[in-house]
């Protein structure tokens, strides 16, 4: 087994680390406002939103703002949006459920950084459609289908990962509907989170019908991230990533079986640490990932421990998004940092 080269110590844990980050993020930015996560320029909605944070991070206001509005403008009349574009053209024409919900989380993100209610109104009417998209798709037992297909078929499978993230950003739907004092869908969407927290809580065969995701480590905390498991639950997840997918010294793996381990998967497990009270391995964790990055810093998918390689050779903006969260919740560098530490839900 190889550790990447050790090129980054706790010395380097200071923002200016952290806010090279969010500048490369803008430098990758498109003049519409699309952040690209793909080396051919194309991205899908939920990485743009991720990388959204990152330039919050920096406080770069206009092109957070520019980034917004390319979702405003290229949201479908149903509330969703497709899974892949280029530029402004959608190129996967399915309709994942948690692409558009996640809006909120970012839409609060920045609330909390630059305090502007105003944009934020602006931003509701796209938030509340987005969420009421796949709350609309809900089922009696809580949970949420995947994804509408090319036809406008359901696509009737139920992902862990997927509904922890629908599942925070009701959470933080609801924050912002509290800040503006919009109380049409308080009632229906706190009744739809609490099926859903219930599914997440017994998901014993809600989940995963048509394929086991099981040896993906994002289902393995991607459930604390949603924000409803209780300490006994918590701890179970944990003790079963650290099992399965951590690698001392390096990270955590993406996929079970593969000797690669992922920069967003490490940031995600290390903000699902701290929601556990664990600060001090996830500051230990923070320090190894920062360490799977180039010369100037910018972090890289992921290293293949095996070939001793950083694979793939590319340096996405979401994967630099997701460190910046994830640094940014344990070193409290914004009024953002307890984004997904609390519930935003009970904060106003």
């Amino acid at each position: 087994m190889h550790h990447p080269k050790r090129l980054y110590s706790s010395k380097d844990l200071d923002i200016t680390f952290f806010q090279n980050l969010g500048k490369y993020i803008k430098t990758i930015q498109h003049e519409s406002g699309a952040i690209p996560s793909n080396e051919d320029g194309s991205h899908d909605p939920w990485d743009h939103i991720e990388s959204i944070m990152g330039l919050n991070f920096i406080k770069e206001n206009e092109s957070s703002k520019r980034a917004f509005n390319w979702l405003v403008k290229n949201q479908n009349e149903d509330g969703s949006w497709f899974a892949k574009y280029k530029h402004s053209i959608p190129v996967e024409k399915n309709k994942p459920t948690h692409f558009g919900p996640y809006i909120s989380v970012a839409a609060l993100h920045y609330y909390k950084i630059f305090n502007d209610k105003d944009f934020l109104g602006e931003l509701w009417q796209t938030i509340e459609s987005a969420i009421n998209f796949s709350l609309n798709l809900q089922i009696k037992n809580g949970t949420i289908p995947w994804s509408i297909n090319i036809h406008g078929e359901i696509e009737n499978d139920f992902l862990v990962t997927g509904s922890s993230s629908i599942l925070k950003s009701i959470e933080c739907g609801l924050a912002i509907s509290y800040i503006l004092k919009k109380n049409n869908n308080t009632e229906r969407w706190t009744k739809s989170y609490n099926l859903l927290s219930k599914a997440l809580k017994n998901p014993n065969g809600k989940f995963d019908i048509l394929k086991d995701r099981k040896r993906f480590s994002m289902d393995s905390y991607y459930p604390i991230l949603s924000g409803c498991l209780n300490e006994d639950e918590i701890k179970s997840y944990i003790d079963k990533t650290f099992s399965c997918f951590y690698v001392n010294g390096i990270g955590i793996k993406c996929v079970k079986e593969e000797p690669w381990i992922t920069v967003a998967e490490t940031s995600e497990f290390i903000i699902s640490l701290l929601i556990f009270g664990d600060v001090k391995k996830s500051k230990e964790l923070l320090l190894d990932v920062i360490n799977i990055s180039d010369e100037n810093k910018i972090p890289y998918m992921g290293w293949q421990y095996e070939e001793s390689i950083f694979w793939p050779n590319e340096k996405p903006s979401w994967t630099a998004a997701a460190l910046i969260i994830a640094a940014d919740s344990v070193l409290n560098f914004t009024d953002a940092s307890d984004l997904f530490l609390k519930d935003q839900s009970a904060l106003y």
